[in-house]
């Protein structure tokens, strides 16, 4: 009875800690198990290097980097000296751009979801004559999905201002990246609710006849997915669809309603409300002039889960 006594106290102090194992964050979000894709848009002779975080260095306070010559140690600048100061391996004379493929989709996807009605066979609107306007209120803050379309279609437009960091591809095969054009925000705001007449809604119908079209492309069968960026920047839009997806890149709020096996710091960017981030439009401070060079705005963690590591960001 002793020998039983004691074997049943083992065998039930390994199940708990075996449980507890399991259940933890660090054990259960391995990051080496989960695909690591081409997140780094630094483009040497048109190929991207891979996205590893020992590649990013922590910014700590204020400190600024000294581009030294191969091999030797980076050395602290001093406050006096801040002049000739540059990001770790930036050059600033090379102008980098990261290639995006998009995919064609059709209107309901998208601009569709605005009221816009296409012209002919263009699923997208004519940039040079009248841009479908978005929607305003809360809309605003999971608006990004619009912003980034427009931003790629008016890289094809000669004359309209932009920065140019991004510029769209017609061959997938030398794109950096493949972004999916899909509203998910905007189509969870308007469509999630189902109708007298419907068995599903809108908003879940469009999901299934995306995943259906990813997953028979040859873009996605190349790479799985890990090359594909989708927009779920409301916290409830993509629900079905990000189950089915999640190899590709999400772009999200935040991480608060995901688990870690779908969305990750790994291989997902966390994006910010855009009605929160004033503008800078004629800015003519320099370098010396700005009394912080990195702020942010918003809880680090929430629901328990890091949203926006701040050792993330480089100087």
């Amino acid at each position: 009875m002793l020998c039983l006594f004691l074997f049943a106290s083992a065998l039930f102090l390994l199940s708990w800690f075996f449980l507890l194992r399991s259940t933890s964050i660090a054990g259960f979000n391995d990051l080496s198990l989960l695909p690591h894709p081409k997140l780094n848009p630094l483009i040497d002779n048109g190929n991207s290097a891979s996205w590893n975080r020992k590649d990013v260095e922590p910014s700590i306070g204020n400190r600024a980097i000294l581009v030294d010559n191969e091999g030797e140690e980076e050395k602290p600048q001093k406050k006096d000296d801040l002049g000739d100061v540059k990001c770790s391996g930036f050059d600033n004379n090379y102008k980098q751009v990261l290639k995006i493929f998009m995919y064609d989709l059709p209107s309901e996807f998208h601009f569709g979801l605005l009221d816009w009605k296409p012209q002919g066979d263009s699923v997208w609107p004519d940039l040079g004559a009248k841009v479908p306007e978005y929607p305003g209120g809360l809309n605003l803050q999971h608006s990004i999905e619009y912003w980034l379309t427009l931003d790629l279609l008016a890289s094809e437009v000669p004359g309209i201002p932009r920065a140019g960091s991004a510029v769209r591809v017609r061959n997938s095969s030398e794109a950096d990246v493949i972004f999916v054009p899909f509203f998910s925000s905007l189509c969870y705001n308007r469509y999630s609710k189902v109708n007298p007449h419907q068995k599903k809604s809108k908003d879940k119908l469009l999901q299934e006849k995306l995943v259906k079209f990813l997953t028979s492309q040859k873009e996605w069968k190349r790479s799985g997915g890990r090359d594909h960026v989708l927009l779920a920047h409301h916290p409830n839009s993509m629900l079905d669809a990000r189950v089915k997806l999640w190899p590709a890149i999400f772009i999200l709020a935040d991480f608060g309603r995901y688990p870690p096996n779908i969305a990750n710091v790994g291989k997902d960017v966390i994006a910010p409300y855009k009605h929160v981030i004033r503008s800078y439009v004629n800015d003519s401070s320099n370098f010396d002039s700005r009394p912080t060079l990195l702020y942010f705005q918003g809880a680090i963690y929430r629901k328990d889960v890091c949203s926006l590591p701040l050792d993330y960001f480089c100087c």
